[in-house]
């Protein structure tokens, strides 16, 4: 069975001092733990968060890109970067866990489809249109609503992924920018990272006539394990102990000075509290799983975790060597094993190729 996560945060873990190389106790995500969670290939995503000034933001995912492949080198043998769908397959093959790019924002491409066509050649196999602000290529599900969906320089932008075979991804896009994306792309679109707003309201989940609207187009969406996109009832209680705020502001001061051994500590300490508090877990997960099969149909939904980009993780998946129950819940679901190998990561693997088909003209 090929399993295929869609998104993990890791460069911007390993702009913390992270390394990936070895087995790491607070991390999410690293090779090891990879291999050992049976995950044969990961979206590795470059994140700009969305306050950084052009120039800025595109320096800074060309600082985030320099030190993945540095680190992916640094792990020759174990560990290979794939940019296709058939590289995935020759990977797995040959016993490799392949890693691959996407870019989470489209900021740092500023309002240059140049730019665009350079990360596509450095390796970008998707793109996140926005993060929790609009920029200039669309509205997020978090802004200000500013273009009313796609730009016109976004409309520019979706039809050039398409020609060079780049994914469309909308999480946190608002929903005019989805349908904005489901009118002007030829191929498939996707969401790598989200949750279904019929079990939780949280913006950044996709409502069922979304979810629809992206398989009739032959997308995926690819269910998210932020506590907070999976329970009301987590987020209600991160607001209501402040343990959401106290993370962020923990966070941003261990990200500002990730060296300083206070600020590992203090972080770590956070991990600990949030772990011991209540919070979803698998099953949960599997429900959002269920939901989206039930409108969207079997061969449009996968799973994008949001490893090292979340505070916290749902009970029972603490990190990605834990993946294996995720396929155990489903199978006490009664999903069969072909099923199962859909969500795991046929039905990613079958939108890659068929954006790079649409790219070719075949």
């Amino acid at each position: 069975m090929l399993v295929f996560d869609s998104h993990c945060d890791a460069p911007s873990q390993m702009m913390r001092a992270r390394d990936y190389t070895k087995d790491n106790p607070w991390g999410h995500v690293d090779f090891p733990k990879l291999r050992a969670g049976g995950v044969d290939a990961s979206v590795f995503a470059l994140y700009c968060p969305p306050g950084y000034a052009p120039d800025e933001a595109t320096r800074y995912t060309l600082d985030m890109l320099a030190h993945l492949y540095d680190q992916v080198d640094a792990a020759e043998g174990e560990v290979e970067f794939a940019f296709t769908a058939s590289e995935v397959l020759e990977n797995k093959s040959n016993g490799l866990t392949s890693i691959l790019i996407g870019m989470e924002n489209g900021a740092p491409i500023q309002h240059s489809l140049p730019l665009l066509r350079l990360f596509y050649r450095m390796g970008v196999i998707y793109m996140t249109l926005a993060h929790n602000a609009d920029n200039e290529i669309c509205d997020s599900c978090a802004g200000n609503h500013r273009w009313g969906g796609l730009s016109p320089f976004g409309r520019e932008v979706v039809r050039e992924m398409n020609n060079l075979g780049m994914i469309v991804d909308i999480a946190h896009c608002s929903d005019d920018t989805v349908r904005d994306c489901l009118e002007v792309s030829r191929a498939p679109i996707v969401s790598t990272h989200s949750c279904c707003k019929a079990l939780a309201g949280h913006r950044r989940n996709l409502p069922d006539d979304l979810l629809k609207a992206i398989a009739d187009k032959g997308g995926v969406v690819q269910i998210n394990f932020c506590p907070s996109f999976l329970s009301e009832e987590y987020d209600a209680l991160m607001a209501a102990t402040g343990a959401g705020d106290r993370a962020d502001n923990i966070e941003a001061a261990f990200i500002a000075d990730p060296e300083n051994p206070e600020k590992v500590a203090a972080w770590v300490e956070m991990q600990r509290e949030l772990e011991a508090m209540p919070r979803p877990s698998y099953k949960d997960v599997v429900d959002h799983i269920d939901h989206a099969v039930k409108v969207m149909g079997i061969d449009h939904v996968g799973v994008g975790t949001d490893y090292d980009g979340i505070s916290v993780a749902p009970a029972g998946l603490e990190n990605v060597s834990r993946m294996p129950v995720l396929w155990e819940e489903m199978r006490s679901r009664e999903y069969s094993s072909e099923d199962i190998e859909k969500v795991a990561g046929k039905n990613f693997l079958r939108v890659m190729e068929e954006v790079q088909r649409v790219s070719s003209g075949a």
